[in-house]
């Protein structure tokens, strides 16, 4: 399986990690500690080295409550970062942000891969996406980030997110984004309670069966602290636990903050699955 991202076609045969760069102030997992682009550009390098494919670099913090930031904002964070990291790195840059204006600004300074929380449903972002032929990431959130977490509700959750996600492939390809371009996330943690996130991580195989490669991010997410009453800055273990069960039940892409400790988790598993000790 390939996922082709403008100038790469990512190998997707075996999982992969997507490592996380918030380059916010208000982070809920880092609280701003690569806001300054040098320590920013000094944790991608970091990231490289422990294994990651991909750098998603991001300018708008999407914790629950987290309020907009405007787009000529997101722009002046991200695009200096993402211009060394290219300069620089050989590797994968993923932007994480829905503002179509943002995305075209960081296609233009080396990302390959647009990551949406919104899947793309923001006026002018599949046509950004469909002319520069970056890959896309369709994540389902019910809501948006300030409200998504006061009371999510649903009938079926896993038909829900399934019938969203195919629907929004279905519109991006109308649109001209390529098949291949598309991978899914079910946003574990975006606008669902405790048990919708419990329905869905079940449910894996079934969302992994859709017909494009899933991406799962479980890092340091608030059930996991729900799950052993663990703060976030010691939901590692928990993280590392579900991500392996991600890619045991079929996930190609784990989106994670800990890259060294992730990759290996994934490496290990994959090495029995593929029955070989290459990693």
């Amino acid at each position: 399986m390939i996922w082709c991202c403008r100038n790469r076609l990512i190998d997707l045969s075996r999982p992969i990690v997507m490592g996380v760069l918030n380059v916010t102030p208000d982070s809920f997992s880092d609280g701003g500690r690569y806001a300054c682009a040098d320590a920013a550009c000094d944790r991608a390098a970091q990231i490289v080295s422990e294994g990651a494919a991909i750098i998603d670099v991001g300018g708008e913090s999407t914790r629950p409550g987290a309020e907009r930031v405007p787009a000529g904002e997101q722009i002046a964070r991200v695009v200096p970062v993402i211009r060394r990291i290219a300069a620089t790195l050989d590797i994968a840059i993923s932007i994480d942000s829905s503002d179509p204006a943002v995305i075209r600004a960081a296609v233009d300074a080396g990302a390959c891969i647009a990551n949406d929380v919104s899947a793309l449903r923001v006026p002018g972002a599949r046509a950004v996406c469909a002319e520069t032929g970056v890959g896309v990431c369709l994540m389902h959130m019910k809501g948006e980030p300030r409200s998504m977490q006061d009371s999510p509700s649903y009938g079926d959750v896993r038909a829900e997110v399934s019938a969203f996600l195919l629907e929004q492939r279905r519109i991006c390809i109308a649109a001209g984004i390529a098949t291949e371009s598309i991978v899914f996330d079910p946003g574990l943690g975006f606008g669902k309670s405790f048990a919708h996130n419990m329905t869905l991580l079940k449910d894996i195989p079934a969302l992994a069966a859709l017909g494009s490669a899933l991406l799962i991010g479980v890092s340091r997410k608030s059930f996991i602290g729900t799950m052993l009453g663990r703060q976030v800055e010691n939901r590692l273990y928990g993280g590392l636990g579900l991500a392996a069960l991600a890619v045991c039940q079929g996930a190609r892409i784990i989106r994670a903050h800990d890259v060294a400790p992730t990759v290996d988790a994934i490496g290990a598993v994959a090495a029995v699955i593929q029955g070989s000790t290459q990693t």
